[in-house]
C-alpha cells in the first residue's frame, strides 16, 4: 500500500471508530412521541446519535434474554419496573451507581438499592380509574371512586382493565389488590370483578383510550394516561381510588455486556437531568419524573393528595412471584364465564 492510500485507510479507520464510539443503541418502552424526541434532542445536544428500537417492557425483557450471550442493546428506557427489576435479577444488566442518585426522589433511589443498583427509577405514575363523564351520565353511573365501587352490578359490561399477562398496568393492579386486601381476598375481589369487565385489552393504555373514545364507561389505568387524551378533545377524567392505591415506577437500565459502555453511562446521566425528564410532559406524557429538581406540569398527578399502600416492588418484582399470581389469575379468573 502506498503513502497516500495507507493514509487515507488510516484516516477512514479513525472516521469509523469515531462514528461507532458516537453511537448508542436504545430499548425505548415509553410511548413513541417520547422516544423520538429523546432520540432528536439527545441527537442534537451531544453530537451522539441514537439507534432506536420501540417496544414494550415485556417484548424488551425477551430481548434481552433472547441476546443474553450477545447483548446488541447499551441501555433500555422506560417501561413499567417489574421487568427491569427480573433483568436485574438475571444478571441482564449491570451494577451502575449514578452520581446523580441524591438528586432523585426516595422511590427511584429505593428501586436503585433494590435491585443491587442494576436499574433506577426514572418516572413514577399511580393507578386509578378513567371515566367518561358524558357516558356516566347517559347511563346514570355515579363516578367510581373505591375500589368496591367497581363490583356494582351497574358497571356490569361497561369496565375494561389490560391483561395482566401482557400488560404491566394489569399486573400492579393484581399486585396491589394483593397487598391491599390479602391474597385470597383479592382474587374475590378479581372474581367479581370479571363479571363487570367488557374487554381485557392486550396494551395498559387501551383501556383509557377505550374511555376517551366512548367505548367504554370506566377503565382501570395509570391515571397519568388521562391528560394526554383530555388534550386532544376527548371527554376523559380520571380518580385514584380513596381506599389506597400502588404506582409504577417507569425504570432504566445499563445492559450487561453493552458494546457502548461509556456512551451508554453518558446516555443514563443525560436521562436522570432534570431537562431531559421534562420532555415527557413535553410530549402529553404526565408521569412524576424522578428527579426532585424537575418543572412539574400542572396536569402531573399530585402525589401528596393520593392515599398510596406501602408496594413492595421487590417482592411483586421477582420473576417467580409475577408467573405465579399471573397464572393464579389466568386459572382462577380468566377462566369464568362474563
Amino acid at each position: 500500500m502506498n503513502k497516500n492510500k495507507f493514509l487515507a485507510a488510516a484516516v477512514l479507520l479513525g472516521l469509523s471508530a469515531t462514528a461507532s464510539a458516537q453511537t448508542v443503541n436504545v430499548i425505548c418502552s415509553v410511548q413513541a412521541e417520547w422516544c423520538s424526541v429523546i432520540s432528536t434532542v439527545y441527537a442534537r445536544t451531544t453530537g451522539v446519535r441514537i439507534n432506536m428500537a420501540l417496544k414494550g417492557s415485556g417484548e424488551a425483557l425477551a430481548q434481552l434474554i433472547a441476546e443474553k450471550d450477545n447483548p446488541k442493546t447499551d441501555v433500555w428506557f422506560g417501561g413499567t419496573g417489574d421487568p427491569h427489576l427480573q433483568a436485574a435479577e438475571q444478571g441482564l444488566t449491570l451494577e451502575y451507581k449514578s452520581p446523580t442518585l441524591p438528586q432523585l426522589h426516595p422511590w427511584a433511589q429505593q428501586q436503585a438499592k433494590q435491585s443491587g443498583y442494576k436499574t433506577v427509577g426514572i418516572y413514577s405514575g399511580p393507578l386509578g380509574f378513567g371515566y367518561n363523564p358524558e357516558l356516566l351520565a347517559k347511563k346514570k353511573l355515579p363516578v367510581p371512586k373505591t375500589w368496591a365501587d367497581l363490583l356494582k352490578p351497574e358497571y356490569k359490561g361497561d369496565i375494561q382493565v389490560a391483561n395482566p399477562a401482557s400488560s404491566g398496568t394489569a399486573y400492579t393492579m393484581i399486585a396491589t389488590l394483593v397487598q391491599l386486601m390479602g391474597e385470597d381476598k383479592a382474587f374475590d375481589y378479581l372474581k367479581a370483578l370479571h363479571k363487570n369487565v367488557g374487554q381485557y385489552t392486550r396494551s395498559g393504555t387501551g383501556p383509557i383510550k377505550a374511555v376517551a373514545r366512548g367505548e367504554t364507561a370506566v377503565s382501570i389505568s395509570f391515571v397519568h394516561d388521562g391528560p394526554g387524551e383530555k388534550m386532544q378533545g376527548f371527554p376523559v377524567e380520571t380518580i385514584t381510588p380513596s381506599d389506597g392505591t400502588g404506582a409504577e415506577i417507569g425504570s432504566m437500565s445499563i445492559v450487561k455486556g453493552a458494546r457502548n459502555l461509556d456512551a451508554a453511562k453518558k446516555f443514563y446521566e443525560w436521562a436522570l437531568t432534570p431537562a431531559a425528564q421534562e420532555l415527557g410532559a413535553a410530549n402529553k406524557q404526565f408521569q412524576l419524573p424522578s428527579n426532585v429538581n424537575a418543572k412539574l406540569d400542572p396536569r402531573i398527578p399530585d402525589f401528596k393528595k393520593i392515599k398510596f399502600i406501602n408496594y413492595d416492588y421487590a417482592k411483586y418484582g421477582a420473576s417467580a412471584e409475577r408467573r405465579r399470581l399471573i397464572a393464579r389469575w389466568e386459572k382462577d379468573v380468566n377462566s369464568l364465564p362474563r
